[in-house]
């Protein structure tokens, strides 16, 4: 049954990223925050506190109450597929942060338990449904810059210890730069080029320990498990190809880069880190660069949640399905048994076409 009036959401999870969540789902009129829950419960109550949500407490607080249809899961990522098991058990949707799994064995074990209840999977990043990169897609699909060919993508930092208040978590199994930053670039060239058939890929990795540079834990130090640094391509079923770098070694201060190249132009992206950016375009006569506005939402982190209870209601497929982000994860997957295996790697899941967001898409509509 798809139900009828707001949607009821709760949140696991009250660490950094919880605040923009909450910031977002606490103003959209289409759904109303319940409940907060942390395994340190003391987290779940401030965060609660600051912005204005009845209830906090563990993650049963959230798993067990009877108005919430959907479970926010913001926890760290090795634990995204235990709290979405125990949501889909619990009769709940969910939407985790990304990656849906960190490896491909659990993703799938959930999207069959998912299926088998009746319950929907929703994931992040649900940046692609912002104005810059749905404004790129409907370009492509126009044949703006005629028959998209290949792109070239590039994410260069020296990684988030700096800033992050406890980043061990992103240097190791289910992070990394390719875990961590890699699903926003795979996850637009996905929507961009469709299904990717197979990839190729180079790791290394700087160094074998690095140093938290803020907050209360600075000065420590932690071990690094994973390729700080990954080189790949990748092969799509439709035909096109991309080149990929995703960098915590660089210094370079070069920003994010996404171009599509076509058989009458190029399209410069913006960062898929984010909802909004200008658009480049640079056709085959054309002596320079053409920027050009994007149109449609910007409303940020929350709009996938927004975006699935919506889809709920409607009794229709929302667009960052569960599946979209296992395909990414099962691309991530093979990245990393090429890098160790030093060979081309196959993947065996593929994703539906999904719909692009009309332009006059508005996340502070009340519609329901």
């Amino acid at each position: 049954m798809s139900g009828s009036g707001k949607v009821g959401v709760g949140v696991i999870g009250a660490g950094v990223i919880s605040k923009e969540y909450l910031g977002n789902l606490t103003r959209f009129p289409d759904v109303q925050v319940h409940a907060v829950g942390d395994l340190f419960p003391e987290a779940a109550k401030a965060r609660a506190e600051e912005f204005g949500i009845a209830e906090h407490g563990s993650p049963d607080v959230v798993l067990n109450h009877p108005d919430i249809e959907i479970v926010v899961n913001l926890t760290i990522p090795a634990a995204h597929v235990e709290v979405a098991t125990q949501a889909v058990n619990n009769g709940k949707h969910v939407w985790s942060e990304k990656p849906f799994s960190t490896d491909r064995a659990s993703g799938q074990e959930l999207l069959a338990l998912a299926a088998a209840k009746g319950i929907r999977l929703g994931c992040a990043p649900d940046t692609f449904l912002g104005a810059g990169l749905q404004t790129a897609r409907r370009m492509l699909e126009r044949g703006d810059i005629g028959e998209p060919q290949s792109a070239l993508t590039l994410m260069q930092s020296p990684g988030p210890e700096a800033w992050h208040p406890n980043p061990a978590f992103l240097f190791q199994e289910g992070a990394g730069p390719l875990f961590d930053i890699g699903p926003y670039y795979l996850t637009a060239l996905v929507q961009f080029f469709g299904s990717i058939s197979r990839v190729g890929a180079f790791g290394s990795r700087s160094r074998l320990t690095r140093t938290i540079g803020s907050g209360p834990k600075a000065g420590e130090e932690f071990d690094v498990t994973v390729p700080t640094h990954v080189s790949a391509i990748a092969e799509f079923a439709s035909g096109q190809t991309s080149q990929s770098i995703l960098s915590f070694d660089s210094f370079s201060g070069r920003p994010p880069l996404v171009e599509i190249t076509g058989t009458e132009g190029v399209l410069s992206v913006p960062d898929p880190n984010t909802f909004d950016g200008e658009i480049g375009i640079r056709g085959r006569n054309d002596d320079e660069w053409r920027t050009l506005p994007s149109v449609g939402s910007t409303d940020s982190r929350g709009t996938g949640v927004l975006e699935l209870a919506r889809a709920i209601r409607a009794d229709r497929p929302h667009r960052a399905p569960g599946e979209q982000a296992f395909h990414v994860v099962d691309a991530m997957t093979a990245i990393t048994e090429s890098i160790d295996q030093k060979r081309f790697v196959d993947l065996e899941s593929s994703v539906a076409a999904i719909p692009p967001l009309p332009e006059d898409w508005d996340p502070t509509a009340e519609t329901l």
